[in-house]
């Protein structure tokens, strides 16, 4: 019966049915408890089932409880290096990464990666699975070179070891292209990320959930290159087939949504921006809390909707909650954190703050040359924004100096015309 019911869910994962998936796991469980005892090897696999399906799912609480019941007794049964113990500190660790827990993933997520090395051989499945997650961990913490630098050596040997057609290899193409995509590296980004789309839809079919990542990734690539209307016709029919296929509430749905609404921002939809961000930061604070990087980004992109629309008070009063958020969960020099310092900047600029303004784009511009380089677009955006600003206060000297030292005004992208609105996946 057990293996009946093992076999019944794993059919329901990978044809992505995760509620009927669910319901068999959690039949296996109660089976396997009442039949063979809570430390017996059928129960842990259950639990580790059940754990992963609520993790997928977007349930992070009942996820962590679980997984950490799941990996105490695996280590009190069978030890700490035993596979099976760490295949629970892996599914932990990825539950910390969901929940924005990210320093206790990174610390888990080594520690996984460096037992695995010592327990299997070179270019294991398993060896490379940690190096993946580790790389997405660094990407959610906004260490994109860290990131780029571990999946495209887990990438590459994935297709050595597993083949191109693998799910790892395809999760690892999916990963790789939005790291591209955050670090600016557009052709790259859509090239492989039409690529992975391409092999999801033939492995898996349309309405698989990993084929409808990579549609959210590549509709995002999209909207970066200002390819507006193809954005927005991938990001509404990927939101559509998430609703029907995950419901409103999953995690995958909600980003889609946010990835929408700045889609509708960056075409000047405003009405329609605000909307549906409106809608996507009621269901995040629900389902994750206010302090979850998700909410945080909802959070920021609503502000800069209300900077648009001269809304500057509302704009005002809710970039200072986010970004204050911010500073406490992903801390001060966090990609998304200078985001929101920027979009607090060009509030302050619009009513006429403008020491206010010339303060804070000053602090950002240093931050982001520090963190994410002189050649950075969003760096960029931070010169311009501060010369603009000298330039209202008559500081016109200042603001030749600044824009000469940076090749000057005219290879500098308006920060007043858009800044990038952290949505991540």
């Amino acid at each position: 019966t057990f293996l009946v019911y093992n076999c019944l869910g794993s059919i329901c994962v990978d044809a992505g049915f995760w509620t009927k998936a669910e319901s068999i796991w959690q039949k296996a469980l109660v089976y396997c408890e009442y039949n063979f005892g809570k430390v017996h090897p059928n129960t842990f696999i259950s639990m580790s089932n059940v754990a992963s399906i609520y993790q997928q799912q977007g349930q992070l609480e009942k996820a962590e409880v679980l997984g950490k019941e799941t990996l105490k007794l695996k280590k009190e049964v069978f030890g700490e290096c035993h596979p099976e113990t760490l295949i629970s500190m892996s599914t932990l660790a990825q539950i910390y990464q969901q929940q924005g827990q990210l320093e206790n993933a990174e610390t888990l997520g080594k520690e996984t990666l460096n037992l695995r090395k010592k327990v299997f051989k070179e270019c294991h499945p398993e060896i490379l699975t940690s190096m993946s997650i580790l790389a997405q961990i660094y990407l959610q913490q906004g260490q994109l070179k860290k990131a780029e630098m571990l999946e495209e050596e887990t990438l590459k040997l994935q297709k050595e070891v597993l083949g191109k057609y693998h799910p790892h290899t395809l999760i690892s193409m999916r990963t790789l292209a939005y790291i591209y995509q955050q670090q600016g590296q557009l052709e790259k980004a859509e090239m492989l990320g039409g690529e992975t789309l391409k092999l999801k839809k033939k492995m898996f079919g349309e309405c698989h959930p990993d084929t409808l990542i990579s549609m959210s990734t590549l509709a995002q690539i999209y909207q970066q290159q200002g390819q507006l209307e193809k954005a927005e016709a991938l990001g509404k029919e990927t939101l559509r087939l998430k609703k029907e296929v995950l419901g409103e509430h999953h995690l995958e749905t909600l980003i889609s949504m946010t990835i929408l609404a700045h889609i509708y921002q960056q075409q000047g939809q405003l009405e329609e921006a605000e909307m549906l961000e409106k809608e996507a930061l009621k269901l995040k604070k629900e389902v994750f809390g206010e302090h979850h990087p998700h909410t945080l980004t909802s959070m920021s992109l609503l502000a800069y909707v209300y900077l648009q629309q001269k809304q500057l008070e509302q704009a005002e009063m809710l970039e200072k909650e986010t970004l204050k958020l911010k500073k406490e969960v992903l801390g001060e020099c966090h990609p998304c954190t200078l985001i929101s310092m920027s979009i607090l900047a060009q509030t302050y600029q619009q009513q006429g703050q403008l020491e206010r303004a010339e303060m804070l784009g000053k602090e950002t511009l240093k931050l982001r040359k520090e963190v994410l380089g002189e050649s950075d677009p969003n760096t960029l955006k931070s010169v311009s924004f501060l010369a603009q600003v000298y330039k209202q206060q008559g500081q016109l000297e200042k603001a030749e100096v600044l824009e000469t030292s940076w090749g000057g005004s005219s290879l500098l992208v308006s920060e007043r015309a858009r800044d990038d609105a952290d949505v991540k996946q």
